[in-house]
């Protein structure tokens, strides 16, 4: 679910493996973990019409949540997820999934606006480069369309935003991360002229968060 820079680094190399390694896995660790908030992620997206891209679709755990006029395409970094992806495509019949792909999220393969809306889960905190996978969900959203983030982001201050930031290294190790926030996307979209709708907590306790935009049109 990762995305990689133009010239991969040796974190990126690792978290490829990492993946690799996870995917027969992933699904037993967070399906119900992650599930709230993945449907309220794609509920969000869908609210702005039936052509959607899942950035970082992994192993497809949320492809069954779109309503079933959808029109929805997705992409990975990670062909072992992918894999697992398509074989839930084939065992649900979900008609609405019109395409999987292997694609770095900083440099999608899709024309200007083709998109309602794009819905990124539990990816951009991950990404190598945040800024250059949002610049790229906007260019690919219509004017008028969406971005949706589901994610951890960290505390903005206080003694639980210090605990976040000491333990951030050790996190990046094992594919998470602790105390990458909000603030920095929400920058992103002033700088580039983008509407924060809002950030609303999520399950559970509020620990993921839905983070919503709307591109200008």
């Amino acid at each position: 679910m990762l995305s990689e820079p133009q010239t991969a680094g040796p974190s990126t190399a690792l978290m490829r493996k990492a993946y690799a390694r996870w995917a027969p896995v992933y699904d037993v660790v967070y399906d119900k973990l992650t599930e709230p908030a993945a449907r309220a992620a794609v509920e969000a997206a869908a609210e702005y019409g039936p052509r959607i891209l899942e950035a970082g679709v992994g192993t497809g755990l949320a492809l069954g949540y779109y309503p079933k006029a959808s029109f929805v395409c997705g992409v990975d970094l990670s062909e072992d997820m992918l894999k697992r992806a398509r074989a839930k495509v084939r065992r649900r019949s979900l008609s609405h999934v019109k395409g999987l792909q292997v694609m770095d999220v900083c440099h999608l393969g899709y024309a200007d606006a083709s998109f309602d809306a794009v819905v990124a889960q539990f990816l951009i905190t991950l990404v190598p480069d945040p800024e250059a996978a949002m610049s790229e969900f906007l260019r690919v959203v219509r004017p008028g369309g969406g971005i949706v983030l589901a994610n951890h982001f960290g505390q903005s201050d206080g003694p639980v935003a210090r605990v976040e930031e000491i333990v951030a290294p050790l996190c990046t190790k094992i594919g998470w991360s602790s105390d990458f926030k909000a603030t920095r996307i929400e920058a992103w979209a002033r700088r580039n002229g983008v509407e924060v709708i809002g950030l609303k907590p999520t399950f559970p306790g509020g620990f993921f968060k839905i983070l919503r935009m709307r591109k200008a049109g």
